[in-house]
């Protein structure tokens, strides 16, 4: 079928590094990491040990992959049937711009039908989701264990702490910082501050938390 016919081409299991990847001058790859076809990769990038990267996948000058971490695996994407779900075709790129740090276990899907791309200076840390078809702008900052469904666009210089969770099909806009443990559900407006699930501005989460807090005073004096 047209899954199996896409990986007939792909090297040899003893091999780790495929002949037609082109690494550039000044990188480091680190014993253990396999680098599938066609992947270009520019200079003076460090890969650490153990890490995949995927056929086509396109990664800039001086960026740095911690290991474990997978580049360009399938997209989450599947189309439900009466005798189940049909895995639909990943088609698109990962693209990590110049000067991208990808921290340990990390996994970035390809796109569908478009990249997934990370822009230049966009930091992850450990333990990071992102999925098909997501763009991430330039100097964006992701803490550990933030998830990213597919086809959302984060722009320049967000921030997102740890545990955060994006939905699909939405934009957080420049410079917004959403804090850890929030759930967003749909675009955000940039040069704000964001908390909670689902987010409210910061301040307002934290109003919300209060009056939370004080109800069970406030049942108490309605049955007095």
């Amino acid at each position: 079928n047209a899954l199996v016919e896409r990986f007939t081409k792909f090297v040899p299991a003893q091999s780790m590094i495929s002949s037609s990847a082109t690494i550039g001058e000044g990188t480091v790859v680190q014993p253990g990491t396999f680098i599938g076809e066609n992947v270009k990769i520019g200079k003076n990038c460090l890969i650490h040990a153990n890490v995949t990267i995927y056929q086509d996948c396109v990664i800039g000058d001086e960026v740095i992959i911690h290991s474990g971490t997978v580049i360009g695996g399938d997209a989450f994407y599947y189309q439900r049937r009466e005798d189940g779900y049909h895995k639909m075709i990943t088609g698109g790129r990962v693209v990590l711009k110049d000067k991208v740090e990808i921290g340990a276990n990390c996994t970035i899907d390809r796109g569908v039908s478009a990249d997934t791309i990370i822009g230049e200076g966009t930091k992850l840390d450990n333990l990071v989701q992102i999925g098909h078809d997501v763009v991430i702008g330039k100097h964006c900052l992701l803490a550990s264990m933030v998830g990213i469904a597919g086809t959302t666009t984060l722009e320049d210089n967000v921030i997102l702490w740890g545990q955060v969770g994006v939905s699909k099909d939405l934009v957080i806009g420049e410079g917004a910082v959403v804090n850890a443990q929030s759930g967003v559900p749909g675009d955000l407006e940039g040069h704000k501050t964001y908390f909670g699930s689902p987010v409210q501005e910061y301040r307002q989460a934290l109003r919300t938390l209060f009056y939370m807090r004080r109800l069970p005073e406030l049942f108490k004096s309605k049955k007095k």
